[in-house]
């Protein structure tokens, strides 16, 4: 079932997508329906979580490792390799992003995005998906110039809108048997199967619940694969996960 994060009359509020274009409010989240119907027309989507951090995971496929002139040899890496991006980059699904003024090196990144529903500290990965409220599109977007010359990512990786995520959230699909595209202007860009992943979601939620609590709401991006590039003002960009269904857009100005 797909869940949207949406406001209305001037209150966020979460609610389920009825078809194609109405959504129903939920009395609390995950939970029962309410009975009115409004058109999708008349709500102002917002992104489908809101964490108190964004943990992500670089190099989760070997194809975008080898891209990027990483080599870990013969072997894979051992652990994830996980960043953080802050609250503050949340844009939603058809927002207009700024090319900043102080990079020359915008680059996309697509990926699977798991929004976390239930508190989970030192979990198996045997039991981690079932901390998992659900799935969605997202845009991971890097100034690559300046992830390259800054002693920390953060202004690489967390200015103001550089991940637009949504525009839904599906309860129902499998994380390590589906497929992220990006096309760029129409392009097919990226396109992957998450069974490529190095480390599958399980895993990665395991890993990083055994030294950080994970609260409700909170956004774990799985890895981009290979096919990551450059952007330029006016570029409007897709970012599809088969099983969410419904693509994130984005226009880049």
């Amino acid at each position: 079932m797909k869940m949207l994060h949406f406001r209305k009359d001037g209150q966020a509020q979460w609610g389920w997508l009825m078809g194609e274009a109405h959504v129903t409010p939920m009395r609390k989240l995950d939970g029962e329906a309410a009975s009115e119907v409004f058109p999708l027309a008349e709500v102002e989507l917002l992104p489908p979580a809101d964490p108190s951090k964004i943990v992500c995971v670089g190099r989760n496929y070997l194809d975008h490792i080898k891209e990027m002139g990483h080599s870990f040899g013969k072997d894979l890496p051992q652990e994830p390799g996980l960043f953080l991006k802050a609250p503050n980059t949340l844009v939603p699904s058809g927002s207009e992003v700024a090319y900043p003024s102080w990079t020359d090196e915008l680059h996309y990144e697509g990926e699977l995005a798991v929004v976390i529903g239930q508190t989970a500290s030192k979990v198996s990965e045997e039991e981690a998906l079932d901390y998992v409220l659900g799935y969605t599109n997202a845009l991971d977007l890097t100034a690559r110039d300046k992830q390259k010359s800054d002693l920390q990512w953060i202004r690489a990786k967390s200015a103001d809108g550089f991940l637009p995520l949504g525009p839904v959230l599906e309860t129902k699909l499998d994380p390590g048997k589906t497929t992220v595209r990006t096309w760029v202007n129409d392009e097919l860009r990226q396109e992957a199967s998450t069974e490529l992943m190095i480390f599958p979601v399980a895993r990665v939620i395991s890993y990083v619940s055994q030294f950080m609590t994970l609260e409700p709401g909170d956004v774990i991006l799985t890895g981009t694969p290979s096919g990551v590039g450059p952007l330029q003002r006016g570029d409007r960009l897709r970012v599809e996960v088969d099983d969410v269904g419904i693509p994130l857009e984005v226009s880049i100005v």
